[in-house]
């Protein structure tokens, strides 16, 4: 199967297997039966539609697995007749069940991390081995803290239903963590592929929805701002051989303009509810560099004023270390590896820690060492467009070295 084609079918089967799973979570009213019955359904998808193609309602072909399933199961429930009734073609769906799950997941009874962790597995989509990278945390660590979210929302009957306005604030900032670590997973992603141009769809589509039902949040603006900036320069982050090329090589005339300038104005409007927060600052750094029309003209200066600013809203090991790259380049690679020293403890599992360290030795004239941290990078991810870059320059260092 090309990888064309299996993204197409990973495309079709994420898009319909969200709303899948909320209905029948409202029909069953059990989480982890709706997950099963949907896990099914996905597996037959997966084997029927390569040969036979994707069906022209797949939202119904799915389904009808799944009620199948759930009668096998109901046959053995007093409830049988009850829920049959329930269980016809079509269920009513709501305009998007995706959010409504996420906000179910989101729920205050369950840990922060489980709540997300949950929801980017069951509702979004993503492997259990791709949740745990985004927490930088074993694969076997997120299975438990996804199977205890599973159990506590079956054991605490936590009902299916975008939560009420004053219910809002308390999830609003997991729901946000979800779109954010789905549209990173899609952006540049921890599995064999470079990008999921899926997930990325995904993550707008949920920020724009999100945008419109609380149009006077500023951090889902910001959110929303973040993701398009992002996605206006797309066009000039690979080369025509799929190669990832790095934002300071990039051609800045194939970024869309029209949709940098979109975006500030999202950013722009979040801004004047003067109620600053991470994605927000987060935009102002990526409209930095948007907004620069040459790598030159970077202004440092003020993202690195940006970062200091997050730092104090959300300080975390992953911002501090994005912070060291623009101290590079405005104080200079010496004053970014004593920062970037602190950071090891936290980060020696982590591949741009260690690909960080390498631009910073080059620069410092130490290739033996800079060509360690590579390859030490190189060992931790699994993205083939990282890779590529990684390779490249191991082996450069290596024909240097050969001609010395």
């Amino acid at each position: 199967m090309s990888d064309a084609v299996s993204d197409q079918l990973a495309h079709v089967v994420r898009e319909h297997a969200g709303r899948l799973a909320a209905s029948l979570i409202h029909v069953t009213g059990d989480f982890a039966t709706a997950e099963d019955l949907v896990q099914d359904a996905v597996l037959a998808a997966l084997r029927h539609w390569p040969a036979e193609g994707i069906p022209s309602r797949p939202d119904a072909w799915l389904f009808i697995v799944a009620r199948r399933r759930a009668l096998d199961m109901l046959r053995r429930e007093q409830t049988y007749l009850t829920k049959l009734a329930q269980l016809q073609w079509p269920v009513q769906p709501e305009p998007d069940e995706r959010l409504q799950l996420i906000f179910t997941c989101c729920h205050p009874a369950l840990p922060r991390q489980a709540q997300i962790a949950l929801t980017l597995r069951v509702v979004c989509g993503l492997t259990t081995a791709q949740t745990a990278r985004a927490f930088l945390v074993h694969e076997a660590t997120m299975a438990q803290r996804i199977t205890r979210a599973k159990q506590k929302i079956t054991q605490a009957a936590i009902p299916y239903r975008v939560p009420a306005d004053d219910e809002l604030g308390p999830r609003l900032s997991e729901v946000l963590a979800v779109i954010y670590l789905l549209f990173n997973e899609g952006y540049l992603s921890t599995a064999e592929r470079a990008q999921a141009h899926d997930l990325v769809d995904d993550a707008e589509w949920l920020a724009s929805l999100l945008d419109q039902l609380m149009p006077t949040e500023p951090e889902v603006a910001g959110l929303l701002a973040l993701i398009r900036l992002h996605r206006a320069r797309a066009a000039a982050r690979f080369d025509a051989d799929g190669n990832l090329v790095q934002l300071q090589y990039q051609d800045r005339s194939l970024w869309d303009s029209e949709a940098i300038e979109q975006a500030v104005r999202v950013l722009t409007r979040a801004a004047g509810q003067r109620r600053p927060g991470p994605y927000q600052l987060q935009a102002a750094i990526v409209a930095c560099h948007a907004e620069a029309g040459r790598w030159e003209d970077t202004d440092w200066e003020q993202i690195v004023l940006l970062y200091d600013m997050l730092l104090h809203l959300e300080s975390s090991p992953v911002t501090r270390l994005h912070r060291t790259i623009a101290l590079r380049y405005r104080s200079g690679p010496e004053a970014a590896m004593v920062e970037l020293d602190l950071l090891a403890s936290d980060l020696d599992h982590y591949h741009l820690y260690h690909a960080t360290r390498a631009d910073l030795l080059r620069d410092l004239g130490d290739t033996d060492a800079a060509c360690s941290a590579d390859r030490r990078a190189l060992e931790l991810t699994d993205n083939p467009a990282e890779q590529a870059v990684l390779q490249a320059r191991i082996a450069c260092a290596q024909r240097k070295e050969s001609a010395r």
